[in-house]
């Protein structure tokens, strides 16, 4: 038990891979419990901070994880409960989009920051992808609230907050699978901007990590 804990504490990237995956797949279970959503919705700050402060390489990242997230926190404990309140929806798009863009910028340094790839860092580049991801998502909730009716899908305008992750994983891997387009002005330039990020995330630190783990194997 002891050697699987210290794994765990060796590898933060990993535990925040394994709780962005554990949320996606568990969502649809829990879609009507205002209990299970504000769990996930914890598990998955608590995670995205611990592996930050874990991989963080200036005190900054520190600091603006705790200012940025303990809000965030909080909203994610009301959101759940005033899912239909645009005030809160947009409260927490607005401290969300920031947050998780700011540690995939962490996560990204931490990738970045030397020549030699670790079994953590291999987690860190699906943990940053899954991450923008959600940063993503919360800025479609934040759009959605400004200007209403900026996603069509057949089930109407109005999309969950899980539509809009859907959408924004599909856009960040450019697979162009979801059902859900943006028909407002606002909503798709924020959809071409994940576009360009999707790509460059691949170009740019996939390959690099690719280019590295072939160059120490020779």
């Amino acid at each position: 038990m002891k050697r699987r804990l210290d794994q765990l504490v060796a590898h933060p990237s990993g535990m925040l891979l394994a709780a962005q995956l554990l949320q996606v797949l568990a969502w649809p279970f829990l879609d009507g419990s205002v209990v299970g959503q504000t769990l996930l919705g914890v598990i998955g700050m608590l995670a995205v901070g611990s592996a930050v402060l874990a991989v963080r390489r200036t005190p900054l990242v520190s600091r603006v994880v705790l200012v940025l997230g303990a809000p965030a926190m909080v909203l994610t404990l009301l959101e759940p409960v005033f899912r239909d309140t645009d005030a809160i929806v947009l409260a927490s798009g607005l401290l969300h989009t920031p947050f998780y863009f700011y540690v995939s910028y962490a996560m990204l340094r931490y990738l970045l920051h030397d020549d030699e790839v670790t079994t953590d860092e291999y987690f860190a580049t699906g943990a940053a992808f899954t991450v923008v991801a959600w940063g993503f998502a919360y800025a479609f909730a934040a759009v959605q609230v400004v200007w209403p009716n900026s996603f069509s899908s057949p089930a109407g305008f109005d999309q969950s907050w899980f539509e809009l992750l859907y959408l924004s994983f599909s856009t960040l891997t450019s697979v162009g699978l979801s059902d859900i387009v943006a028909v407002g002005a606002h909503a798709r330039s924020i959809v071409m901007l994940e576009m360009m990020v999707g790509v460059f995330y691949i170009a740019m630190v996939v390959a690099r990590m690719v280019g590295l783990t072939m160059m120490r194997k020779r």
